[in-house]
C-alpha cells in the first residue's frame, strides 16, 4: 500500500488480495473481467481528464486555501436564511459522528431505534411549535414543501372542484421569491395556474383550489391572516402557509387560526447557514392528510413482545410502491438534519427557545426604535425579527452599503431603495450597537450604545401565543451538555452504521465517507456564507462549484451541469423539465410520452408524472433486459408524442445491457430525449459515461456515487447534466434575475456539503476513481460467485457476470420452510449486518451492492454470514428445527430476550445470538424484537403525546 495514495485507503482490496478473489471469479485479471461485463461499444477509449490526485495533508491544504477565499461578514439578509448557533454537543457527536452520517435511511427499523426516535422528536417540535396534529420528519427545504403542499392540495381536490376543473393556485406576493420560483416551475407542468397577488385584496373564484402564504410575510411583517382563512375555508379552499419557525415560540401558531399545512425550515435550530443548505424543512397537516402527506413518518409501534418501538409509518403512501400514482416523488430528505434541530429543541427545552426568540424580537425592536431617532422610518407595523426601512432623503443606498460593508455587514436591499435587517440568534448587543453606528453614520450623525436592551413585545397583542408548547419530558430533561451528550451515545448505539458493517444496500451505494472529506464541512468560512452574500464574500465556493462542475460534465461526459437539485428525485425531476422546457423551445410541446422499463426506480414514474408526462411501461425479457422489440414497438407506437425514454444504467437488475446505444438511436429517432438515471454510476465511472451511451441528460447521486454520506436519510445532492442543446434549460434563480425551472430554494442547492464529492474527486484523480469503478465490479462478482450456489443469482449479463450489484434469489424457500427474503433480513441483524434491498426491484428478492470499499475479509464474513443463514433454512427444509418457531421467524432476538429467565423456543440461547464464534467479540445487541408493521399504521401515533407531558 502507498500511504499517501488516498485510493489505497478509499478501496478496500488489497492487491494480494486479488489472486484468490479472480480464482473464485473464474478470471485471470481485473481487466478481463470488465471486458466480460461491460459492452465493448461503449467503453470509454481514454482516461478521465482530470487534475493529478492530492494526498489528504495537500488537500487539507488546499480546502483550507479555498474557505479563506470566502468572506464571513455577519448577515442580517433573512430572507429564509439566519446565522444560528449550533450547539457544540450536537456538532461533535452528531453532524460529526460517523454512526449518525454513515446510516442509512430507517426501512430495517429494529436497527434504527435511535435516529427514528431522534426524528421522533423533530416531528413532536413541528407539531407542538405550529399548532398541527401530524407532521413528516422532513423535506428537502422551504421552497421544495410549498410546492408539495400545493401538490397535495390539488391531488385531494373535492369532487365539486375537480368537476369545476379547479386549478388556479393563489400565491400571496410577500412570499419568497425563491418559494414562489419553485412553485412556478412545478405546478406549470401539472395546469395549474398560479396567481400572485396582494391577500388583502385578492377575491376568490371557484376555479381556487389553494392558497399559500407566509407568516411573518417575506418583508417580515407579522399580517392577520384569520379572515383570509376563514373565507377561503367557506369556499372548500385549502391553505398552507409559510412559517418561520423560531418565531412561533411567541406568535400564535398557525394551526390556531386555521392552517391546512404549515411548512417551513428548520434551519433557524442550529443548522448553519451552508451558502444555502442543506437544512431541513419541515412539513405539519392536520389529520385528514395522513395518508397524502409527502415524505416519511415516523411512528410509534410495538414490537412482537409488545414493547414501543419507532418506525417508518404508512410506508403505502411512499412513491416506491405507488409509482406513477404517487403525488410526490420525494424519496431523501434530511434526515440529518432535522435530528440536529430535535436535538436543538431538546437541549434548548421550551424555556429556552423562548428566551433565544423573545431576545431576537427585544432587539430588533430596540433597533426599530433607535433608527428613528436618526430620521429612518420602519415600515412594518409588526414584526419578529425583520425590519424594512426607509430612508431619509438625504441618506444614500450607496453610501450606507459601503459603511456597511466596512463593518463586515451584509443588509438586504430592496428594490425600490429600502433596506431590510433580520435579527437572530448570534446576534449580541454589540452588534446591535454596530448596526446603529452604520446607520447613524449614513445620516452624519454619531452613535454610542449606552444602555442595556430592554426585553419587550413590538407587535400588537393579539398576535402573541398563548398556547403552551413542547411539555413534553423529553424537552424538559437533556438541557446540561452531560446529559444531552449521554443521551445522544444511547441512541447511537441502537443504530448500525457503516462504523459498525458493511450495508449492501443494492442501488444505494453505501461506501466510505472518508474523514478528510468531511472534515472540511465543519469550518466557518463554508458554514457561515449567506447564499445571497455578495460575490466578492464567496470566491472560494465559486471556484470550488466550478471546478467540481468541470469534473463531473468530464466523467458524465455531457456539456452542462447544475448542482441545485438537493436529492436524487430533484434531480430526476430537473432533467425531466429541462427535457420539456426544449422541446417547447422548438414547437414540441405537446410531447408528453415517457417510457421506462418495468423494472425502474420507483421515483422516476413519479417523477415523470409530476412533471406532466404520461408513463408507457416498456417489459423486460427472462434474463432482465429491457425487452428491444417492445422498446422499439412502442417507441414507434408513440413517435409523434415521445418526449422521453427514462433508463438506468447499469439496470436495476445490476446488468450493462447490450443494447443501450440501440435504446438511444430508437429515442432520438422518434423525437425523444435519452434520460439515464445515474443511481448506478459507481459501475460507470471512468470505464464508461453517460454521454458515450448517448444520453442527453443525466441525474447524478453525490450520496451514493461521489461519497456523500447518506445521514439516514438525507442530506444528498442531484446534480443534473445535460447534453449542449439542453444547456440553456438548465435551473436558475431568482437570485440571478431568472426564475426559469428552479428546483431549490439556495442557487446551489445543498452547497454545504458540495466540499465532501470536490475532496472525494481531487483525492482520488483519474485513475482511482476508475480503480473504483472496479473494484466495486469486482466486489459483486466475488459476491455473485460466493453465494450463487448456496442462493442463486437471478439476473447476468450475457458473459455470466453482474456489474455493481447482484440480485439473490429468495423466492424458493417460503414453499419448503415458511421463510421469506423479510426473515432472511432480520436475521442478518442477528449477525450485526444491516439488511440488503428488499424485493427491489424482484419480489421476493435481496440485492446486494457491495461497493468498492469494504475489504476482502469483510466479503468472506458476509459470505459466511449468508451460508449461515441458508444452513439454517435447510434445518427447517429437513425437519430439523420448527417451521414456526425458528431463528429465522423469530429475528432479530434483542439483548432483553436473550437474557431473560425465561425461554421456550426449541434452539439455544447461544444459536439465536451468537449462532457464529467471532460475534463473541464485540457483537451488535439490538433493544427490540421484530417490530409490528400492521399494528403501528392502525394505530399511528407520530408525535409525543399529551400523556407524555412532565406534571
Amino acid at each position: 500500500m502507498d500511504t499517501n495514495r488516498f485510493a489505497d485507503r478509499h478501496i478496500g482490496i488489497a492487491s494480494e488480495d486479488m489472486p484468490s478473489m479472480l480464482d473464485v471469479i473464474g478470471v485471470s485479471s481485473v481487466d478481463e473481467l470488465i471486458r466480460q461485463t461491460i459492452p465493448s461499444d461503449i467503453r470509454l477509449k481514454k482516461a478521465l481528464d482530470l487534475p493529478e490526485p492530492m494526498t489528504e495533508r495537500e488537500f487539507a491544504e488546499h480546502v483550507a486555501e479555498l474557505a479563506s477565499k470566502n468572506k464571513v461578514f455577519t448577515s442580517y439578509i433573512g430572507m429564509g436564511w439566519y446565522d444560528t448557533v449550533c450547539p457544540p454537543p450536537v456538532l461533535r457527536n452528531v453532524f460529526e459522528n460517523p454512526v449518525w452520517y454513515t446510516s442509512y435511511t430507517p426501512y430495517q427499523a429494529e436497527v434504527s431505534q435511535g435516529r427514528l426516535e431522534a426524528l421522533f422528536n423533530f416531528q413532536t417540535v413541528i407539531c407542538e411549535l405550529t399548532g398541527m396534529p401530524l407532521a413528516n420528519c422532513s423535506l428537502l427545504d422551504e421552497a421544495t414543501a410549498a410546492a408539495e403542499a400545493v401538490t397535495m392540495f390539488f391531488a385531494t381536490r373535492s369532487r365539486e372542484q375537480v368537476k369545476a376543473g379547479a386549478n388556479v393556485l393563489f400565491v400571496d406576493e410577500n412570499v419568497f421569491r425563491s418559494t414562489l420560483a419553485v412553485i412556478l416551475t412545478r405546478m406549470i407542468p401539472q395546469g395549474i395556474e398560479v396567481v400572485v397577488d396582494d391577500f388583502r385584496r385578492y377575491a376568490f373564484s371557484d376555479k381556487v383550489f389553494g392558497a399559500v402564504v407566509q407568516y411573518p410575510d417575506g418583508n417580515g411583517e407579522v399580517v392577520d391572516y384569520g379572515s383570509f382563512v376563514s373565507e377561503a375555508h367557506s369556499r372548500g379552499i385549502r391553505v398552507a402557509v409559510a412559517a418561520d419557525l423560531m418565531s412561533l415560540a411567541l406568535l400564535t401558531p398557525p394551526g390556531e387560526w386555521g392552517a391546512d399545512v404549515v411548512f417551513g425550515s428548520s434551519q433557524r435550530f442550529g443548522i448553519p447557514m451552508f451558502y444555502g443548505g442543506p437544512a431541513a424543512a419541515y412539513f405539519a397537516v392536520r389529520d385528514e392528510y395522513k395518508r397524502n402527506i409527502p415524505g416519511r413518518i415516523i411512528g410509534l409501534s410495538v414490537d412482537a413482545y409488545g414493547r414501543p418501538a419507532y418506525r417508518l409509518a404508512l410506508q403505502t403512501r411512499e412513491q416506491h410502491i405507488k409509482r406513477e400514482k404517487a403525488t410526490s416523488n420525494i424519496c431523501t430528505a434530511q434526515a440529518l438534519l432535522a435530528s440536529m434541530a430535535g436535538f436543538y429543541a431538546v437541549y434548548h427545552g421550551p424555556d429556552g427557545l423562548r428566551r433565544i426568540a423573545n431576545r431576537i424580537h427585544a432587539q430588533a425592536g430596540f433597533l426599530a426604535c433607535e433608527l428613528e431617532k436618526f430620521g429612518y422610518r420602519q415600515l412594518n407595523g409588526n414584526y419578529f425579527d425583520t425590519l424594512r426601512i426607509g430612508l431619509p432623503v438625504h441618506v444614500s443606498v450607496e453610501a450606507l452599503r459601503e459603511i456597511a460593508l466596512e463593518c463586515g455587514v451584509n443588509l438586504r436591499y430592496f428594490d425600490c431603495g429600502q433596506i431590510g435587517i433580520s435579527i437572530d440568534e448570534t446576534t449580541q448587543a454589540t452588534d446591535v450597537g454596530t448596526l446603529l453606528y452604520i446607520f447613524s453614520g449614513a445620516a452624519g450623525m454619531d452613535y454610542l450604545l449606552k444602555d442595556n436592551i430592554p426585553q419587550q413585545t413590538y407587535f400588537d397583542a393579539k398576535f402573541a401565543r398563548t398556547s403552551g408548547f413542547m411539555r413534553q419530558e423529553i424537552f424538559n430533561k437533556y438541557h446540561t451538555e452531560t446529559e444531552l451528550m449521554r443521551y445522544i451515545k444511547r441512541l447511537e448505539r441502537k443504530d448500525i452504521s457503516l462504523a459498525h458493517s458493511m450495508i449492501s444496500l443494492g442501488s444505494c451505494t453505501m461506501k466510505l465517507n472518508a474523514a478528510s472529506e468531511m472534515l472540511p464541512l465543519s469550518r466557518p468560512e463554508f458554514q457561515n456564507i449567506h447564499p445571497y452574500a455578495p460575490a466578492d464574500q464567496t470566491a472560494g465556493y465559486a471556484e470550488m462549484i466550478e471546478n467540481l462542475s468541470a469534473f463531473l460534465l468530464e466523467i458524465t461526459g455531457l456539456k452542462g451541469i447544475s448542482l441545485q437539485p438537493n436529492s436524487g428525485a430533484a434531480g430526476e425531476y430537473a432533467g425531466l423539465r429541462i427535457i420539456r422546457s426544449y422541446l417547447e423551445s422548438i414547437g414540441q410541446g405537446h410531447r408528453h410520452i415517457v417510457l421506462l422499463p418495468a423494472s425502474a426506480h420507483g421515483t422516476n414514474p413519479a417523477s415523470a408524472i409530476q412533471c406532466g408526462y404520461t408513463t408507457v411501461t416498456v417489459c423486460c425479457d427472462e434474463k432482465g433486459n429491457i425487452d428491444l422489440a417492445d422498446f422499439r414497438r412502442k417507441a414507434e407506437a408513440h413517435r409523434e408524442n415521445l418526449a422521453a425514454s427514462m433508463i438506468t444504467y447499469p439496470s436495476t437488475h445490476g446488468i450493462f445491457e447490450a443494447g443501450i446505444r440501440e435504446m438511444a438511436d430508437i429515442v432520438h429517432a422518434c423525437g425523444g430525449q435519452l434520460y439515464m438515471d445515474g443511481a448506478n454510476m459507481n459501475a460507470q465511472v471512468g470505464l464508461t459515461s453517460p454521454g458515450a451511451v448517448g444520453a442527453d441528460v443525466c441525474h447524478l447521486n453525490l450520496h451514493k456515487t461521489f461519497a456523500s454520506p447518506h445521514g439516514g436519510g438525507g442530506p444528498g445532492v442531484g446534480p443534473v447534466c445535460v447534453a449542449a442543446h439542453l444547456a440553456p434549460f438548465l435551473p436558475s434563480h431568482p437570485l440571478f434575475g431568472d426564475a426559469g425551472n428552479a428546483v431549490a430554494a439556495a442557487p446551489y442547492g445543498s452547497a454545504g456539503i458540495l466540499p465532501i464529492t470536490y475532496a472525494y474527486i481531487r483525492m482520488m484523480g483519474a485513475e482511482g476513481l476508475t480503480d473504483a469503478t472496479k473494484i466495486a465490479i469486482l466486489n459483486a462478482n466475488y459476491l455473485a460467485a460466493g453465494l450463487g450456489d448456496a442462493y442463486g443469482v437471478v439476473y447476468t449479463g450475457s458473459h455470466g457476470r453482474v456489474g455493481h450489484e447482484l440480485i439473490l434469489e429468495c423466492r424458493t424457500f417460503k414453499e419448503k420452510s415458511g421463510v421469506d427474503e423479510n426473515d432472511i433480513a432480520k436475521r442478518l441483524i442477528d449477525f450485526g449486518y444491516h439488511a440488503p434491498t428488499l424485493s427491489f426491484p424482484v419480489h421476493g428478492t435481496l440485492m446486494i451492492e457491495p461497493t468498492e470499499s469494504e475489504s476482502k475479509a469483510e466479503l468472506d464474513r458476509f459470505i459466511e454470514v449468508m451460508k449461515c443463514i441458508r444452513q439454517e433454512i435447510a434445518e427447517i427444509e429437513e425437519g430439523a428445527a420448527s417451521k414456526d418457531d425458528n431463528v429465522l421467524k423469530n429475528a432479530p432476538h434483542p439483548e432483553y430476550v436473550v437474557t431473560a429467565d425465561e425461554w421456550t423456543h426449541p434452539y439455544s440461547r447461544a444459536k439465536a445470538a451468537f449462532p457464529l464464534e467471532w460475534l463473541h467479540d464485540g457483537k451488535f445487541w439490538v433493544n427490540v424484537a421484530r417490530v409490528n408493521n400492521a399494528y403501528g399504521d392502525r394505530n399511528l401515533v407520530a408525535s409525543a403525546c399529551a400523556a407524555c407531558e412532565i406534571s
